[in-house]
């Protein structure tokens, strides 16, 4: 009985600091005291759960549970991680990783791929941004967190997986069997467009290695008429990725995000440092969906924003939120939620996303269509025209940009 008071009085304290932690102004006392006061009903439930549940539980197994409903509870990206899932989650921006290639979400207890990872399994298979995994090997995710899903997803390479889809304007459920790999992903692409007159460059992802590559890409294309950045079913990464990237193509001093939370250290700005490494007046478009989200959204809208690219496409996912990871002492840690980030003209694209300057909507139909041929392309080798109304549509802003651009002089 001494050990497991001291642990509740270990786990008063825990919680107690945490509602403390990077507040600096004075905490009203009678918000501490009702604080206290649901404190006190959660050991009382522990203490009830150990004493007489009809069988033994484990004090971590309790603790865990807890923490990871607490975290659950904020929103679809704030989650708890024990030992083993903060060791796997810390590898993902590493550029290399075992599992399908896709990046998800949960909302409403429905696990939803915000985009396939280009040439990956998942990305192979025909999974698209929306589509909604109702199982994973026939167990429903419903009742799955975030983390439990995304570890049941991976597994040893060359082992199968099927995933159960629902998917709109589909009549009813699939199955898709997929094939796990180690997935390494080089996240940006470049070709030529227009007989070698346009860029084209396709950032998938913001790795750590992302900026280097993409500043490469920069250089390669900079005497072109212009330059196509494709951000389509890119779901993000990490956020210095998207700054060092908008500071290559901005002029210095211009803005490219900022962050607002409720700690000195949620509330930060971020501006171009240095000169661009492309002429200024080269004109740049940058293509968007519904699968861009996070990293890609700051880029957008810091180039948009500062009248630096037009956005042709779809209105994107509509992610504005920054995580922190914090580790905790026994190897376990969290992902919380610190701040919304803002465009450089002040809007919160928080579940509305950005809308193009360029509306150019394609059917679930048409884009399935895209991708498919993209795919099969690849896969086989094959040199097909796709249809790519999106596009053509930036491929013609290019040459009016450029137009207007001559006109002037």
């Amino acid at each position: 009985m001494k050990s497991r008071i001291s642990l509740v009085a270990g786990i008063l304290l825990v919680f107690i600091a945490g509602l403390s932690f990077g507040l600096n102004a004075k905490t009203d006392s009678q918000k501490l005291k009702e604080d206290l006061q649901l404190l006190n009903i959660y050991t009382e439930v522990f203490k009830i759960v150990k004493d007489i549940y009809v069988e033994p539980v484990d004090s971590k197994k309790l603790i865990y549970g807890s923490l990871r409903g607490m975290m659950n509870s904020l929103d679809p990206y704030s989650a708890f991680f024990t030992p083993d899932e903060y060791k796997d989650f810390t590898t993902e921006t590493h550029g290399e990783f075992g599992g399908l290639g896709i990046e998800i979400t949960m909302e409403n207890h429905k696990l939803i791929i915000v985009a396939p990872i280009e040439d990956t399994p998942a990305w192979r298979a025909g999974l698209k941004p929306g589509d909604i995994i109702i199982e994973i090997n026939g167990e429903p995710t419903d009742k799955m967190t975030l983390l439990q899903a995304v570890k049941k997803m991976r597994g040893k390479p060359g082992t199968k997986i099927t995933l159960t889809i629902w998917r709109k304007g589909v009549e009813k459920p699939f199955k898709v069997t997929i094939t796990r790999a180690i997935i390494k992903i080089r996240s940006v692409k470049t070709k030529e467009l227009e007989n070698g007159k346009i860029g084209y460059i396709r950032l998938t992802q913001f790795q750590e290695n992302s900026a280097e590559d993409f500043q490469k890409a920069l250089l390669k294309f900079k005497d072109k008429e212009g330059i196509i950045i494709d951000l389509r079913n890119n779901p993000g990464g990490l956020l210095s990725t998207a700054v060092r990237i908008a500071d290559m193509i901005l002029k210095k001093g211009d803005m490219i995000v900022y962050t607002r939370g409720r700690t000195p250290r949620s509330n930060e700005e971020f501006y171009s440092r240095t000169d661009p490494v492309i002429p200024l007046d080269l004109p740049i478009v940058v293509l968007v969906n519904k699968g861009s989200a996070s990293a890609s959204e700051i880029l957008t809208g810091a180039l948009k924003d500062n009248n630096r690219a037009i956005a042709v496409g779809d209105k994107t996912f509509g992610k504005a939120s920054v995580q922190t990871l914090i580790p905790l002492p026994d190897g376990s840690g969290i992902k919380v939620t610190t701040a919304h980030y803002y465009t450089p003209s002040g809007k919160l694209i928080m579940n509305k996303g950005i809308t193009p300057d360029i509306v150019v909507h394609v059917t679930e139909k048409e884009e399935m269509e895209r991708l498919k041929a993209e795919r099969e392309a690849k896969i086989h080798g094959k040199k097909v025209k796709i249809k790519d109304p999106q596009l053509d549509a930036a491929i013609n802003a290019i040459k009016i940009l450029n137009f207007a651009k001559k006109a002037e002089k």
